[in-house]
């Protein structure tokens, strides 16, 4: 995996950060969802780097290898205010001031923040598989808590680590399969997950999501305050995001003053199970930013 890319860890004030990175011009952040790891990105980063972006995969604080402060009771440490920081200095320190972000999942709440938080970082934005917590919460019913129980089954203080540091291989294995995802890919996962301080981060990020995150979102719609960055919006059509709400679009226009998207033929995953079709839509919204730069090679 990531054959030419250079790995490092980053510190920020809180997090020892592990960054993979690459490749020459406009910069790209792309941020995984969970359980996975910056491994999830390797069949669509390279296609980045070879259509002529600087492409930085990092994991974030807790998953794979990174490492952040201990949880605090009111799980700000794992918000994905403190996680965005975390990928402002990450970003700044590899000499990107202005970059584009993409996330997948948990971590396009983390991109979500990013834009919202640092505006004058974020030039363009693109979301996977996301709203905003607070917008699936304002929405819940029995259909959402039936489908989505693990977001309420994860907050629950403790239970959740004591489940599955039983036998994290078969809790996070049932959804992963090697063939699908790349035989290194899904040994990251493995040994990530077989670490008692991963899960519990991990799990932190969701106690994070339906609390402190929760909160600050409705603070951004009081203000209001909204995504400024031209977005575009992906969805999984073998999810079930556009079953739940019906367009996702019609949720997000409340959230940003810019907006695109469409769904793509694919599972949850669709790093892993589409990349070809995610790499095209990426560079389709990231390109006039690196045509401003001059040509870019075209993917291949």
């Amino acid at each position: 995996m990531f054959e030419g890319f250079t790995t490092e860890w980053i510190d920020s004030d809180e997090a020892s950060i592990f960054v993979r990175h690459a490749g020459s011009g406009p910069p790209v952040l792309l941020l995984h969802g969970h359980p996975r790891t910056s491994a999830t990105w390797h069949r669509v980063a390279p296609r980045l780097v070879a259509a002529g972006f600087s492409v930085v995969c990092p994991d974030l604080r807790g998953y794979g290898r990174s490492r952040g402060p201990e949880p605090g009771p009111d799980h700000s440490a794992h918000s994905k205010r403190a996680v965005a920081r975390d990928m402002v200095t990450v970003m700044s320190r590899l000499g990107h001031e202005r970059f584009c972000a993409a996330g997948h999942d948990r971590g396009s709440l983390v991109a979500l923040r990013l834009a919202l938080d640092h505006p004058t970082a974020v030039e363009r934005l693109v979301l996977i598989d996301c709203l905003p917590v607070s917008e699936h919460l304002r929405r819940a019913g029995a259909d959402f808590a039936t489908r989505w129980w693990h977001w309420f089954f994860f907050a629950q203080p403790e239970i959740p680590e004591r489940v599955i540091n039983a036998d994290p291989a078969s809790w996070y294995g049932r959804k992963a399969d090697p063939a699908s995802m790349g035989a290194d890919n899904h040994a990251e996962l493995m040994d990530a997950v077989a670490h008692p301080e991963v899960v519990r981060a991990m799990l932190e990020d969701y106690r994070a999501g339906l609390s402190v995150d929760r909160a600050h979102e409705e603070a951004d719609r009081a203000a209001p305050r909204h995504v400024t960055a031209p977005l575009r919006v992906l969805w999984s059509l073998q999810d079930d995001i556009e079953e739940l709400y019906g367009n996702p679009l019609d949720i997000w226009r409340g959230w940003a003053d810019e907006l695109d998207g469409f769904g793509i033929d694919s599972g949850h995953h669709v790093a892993e199970e589409n990349p070809a079709a995610l790499a095209e839509a990426l560079i389709g919204h990231f390109r006039p930013l690196s045509s401003q730069r001059g040509p870019v090679p075209g993917l291949r």
